[in-house]
């Protein structure tokens, strides 16, 4: 029986703040498989949770990340931006999902990695993100585990899927067919996609057969799925 794995977006953002330890203790808490999380840099290259590039939208600060230290970014949030460290302690035993924005350099990759590996995480942790970024994800970590988010109907290129060698394909939903769906299992990967959030959107996905789906309200997809992850279809 295919197991259906729900996937948190940022944790459970319509209850806390995203990329919190609240919103991800959160979504856990209602029965998320996996928890997906935004990483980027600090000035002192801190890897910490963060989807845009200042703090403006969610924190109310003008300050780009990248302009900023660890330690500035702690009191300007009162501590709620938390590192991908603390992160990964707060969410032990749980499967964490990495979105790296941005198109990170290879060094910056090699440093997200190297807290991942630290933190003795690298079997519960996997990777999203565009080419460009899974291609540095693979020369980091040759067992790395990496879902390629595409963002077209055409399917990548071989030479790419050669050298990314992704255990998952990772469409925008509305994307996704019952053709794709079939050719992505047919060439033996797995299906992701992001972000639906309607009852009528998931129900979709799960009849077509999705192996994952990503969601702002991962309850209302762990009570439309069977029991123990099974689709209900």
């Amino acid at each position: 029986m295919q197991t259906l794995t729900a996937v948190a977006h940022r944790g459970d953002p319509y209850r806390h703040p995203e990329n919190t330890l609240d919103s991800l203790r959160s979504a856990l808490d209602r029965g998320a498989d996996a928890v997906e999380v935004d990483v980027r840099l600090t000035r002192d290259g801190v890897p910490v949770l963060l989807h845009d590039e200042s703090l403006k939208r969610l924190w109310g600060h003008d300050r780009p990340l990248r302009a900023l230290t660890a330690g500035q970014v702690r009191e300007l949030t009162g501590g709620r931006v938390p590192a991908l460290a603390d992160t990964l302690a707060a969410t032990d035993g749980s499967r964490v999902l990495v979105d790296l924005p941005g198109a990170p350099g290879p060094r910056e990759v090699s440093r997200i990695l190297g807290v991942v590996r630290d933190c003795g995480a690298q079997d519960r942790v996997y990777y999203c993100g565009g080419a460009r970024t899974m291609l540095a994800v693979r020369a980091a970590d040759a067992s790395a585990e990496i879902a390629l988010t595409w963002t077209t109907s055409a399917p990548p290129r071989p030479g790419l899927l050669e050298a990314v060698r992704p255990r998952w394909l990772n469409y925008r939903f509305p994307l996704v067919t019952r053709e794709l769906a079939e050719r992505v299992h047919r060439d033996g990967r797995l299906l992701s996609v992001w972000t639906p959030d309607t009852r009528r959107s998931l129900r979709r996905l799960i009849a077509l057969g999705v192996d994952a789906i990503t969601t702002n309200r991962v309850d209302v997809l762990c009570a439309l799925r069977g029991p123990g992850g099974e689709p209900s279809r």
